[in-house]
């Protein structure tokens, strides 16, 4: 189990952020009859969980800067180390009241070259009680059981986004999809792209995809399948961006069939 001091600062306040999301949940399923009023209820919902994890690291952490969903980012007193985070990865999902959402908060430090990397993750799912985490070179948990990816290449199951029309790139998303199955795998779309990647480290899933996500989507979880055993990187096999790009992560036979397919 980890027990570093940014680790149980991370931990300590995504419990709290998590406290109003418990609350929340319960009360989106009261709205299923107004699509819009659910739908601002959980917006509302996001900014305030966001708040809290702000509040809470920025007190611990006063000279870390920020990259956050809602606000975007956020300078600190000093740039060598920021929070990236999601504060309801899966909102599709709280809206129909699905019970697939996490809490996503990565530490980053930037490397000799300036990049930013990745050395603390935590996802947490809020509704289970589920708490995954990582540090660099330390491997990765659920709750107190350290994790290990999966070493299945049969009855291989994975999760994606599902390709929509409106979006830019759909033809591309639909032939990936296509071509996946064409292996055999099962192929899911769970709505939360942390906790798919927190799967992937649990074994629970054999692999995820996505063409296109935002930095505070994968942060976290990229650095939790990769201290799992697992490999992530881009769709064309190079290191996950720190703005927006693909995502392609699972165990190590998973990954480097899918590397080669799609």
């Amino acid at each position: 189990m980890l027990q570093s001091p940014l680790t149980t600062v991370m931990t300590t306040a995504v419990r709290k952020a998590a406290r109003g999301i418990l609350r929340d949940f319960g009360e989106v399923e009261k709205l299923q009859i107004s699509k819009k009023g659910a739908a601002n209820f959980v917006t509302n919902a996001d900014l305030r969980t966001e708040k809290i994890l702000l509040e809470e690291l920025g007190r611990a952490r006063p000279k870390f800067g920020f990259l956050t969903e809602e606000t975007g980012v956020i300078a600190g007193q000093e740039d060598k180390n920021r929070f990236v985070i999601d504060p309801i990865d899966g909102t599709t999902n709280f809206i129909h009241a699905i019970p697939y959402v996490s809490i996503s908060v990565a530490a980053q430090q930037r490397d000799a070259n300036g990049n930013w990397v990745s050395t603390h993750g935590i996802v947490y799912d809020p509704l289970h009680d589920e708490l995954f985490m990582a540090e660099r070179g330390q491997g990765a948990f659920l709750n107190t059981t350290r994790l290990r990816v999966s070493e299945r290449t049969e009855d291989v199951l994975l999760s994606t986004s599902s390709p929509r029309k409106s979006r830019e790139g759909f033809q591309d998303s639909l032939d990936r999809f296509q071509r996946a199955i064409e292996l055999g795998a099962v192929v899911r779309c769970s709505g939360s792209a942390a906790l798919d990647l927190a799967y992937v480290a649990a074994g629970r899933l054999d692999g995820t995809w996505y063409n296109r996500l935002n930095a505070w989507d994968m942060a976290a979880g990229a650095l939790i399948v990769a201290e799992a055993g697992g490999k992530v990187s881009d769709l064309a096999g190079e290191p996950i961006s720190n703005e927006y790009g693909s995502l392609l992560a699972g165990n190590r036979k998973v990954y480097d069939i899918l590397r080669t397919t799609l």
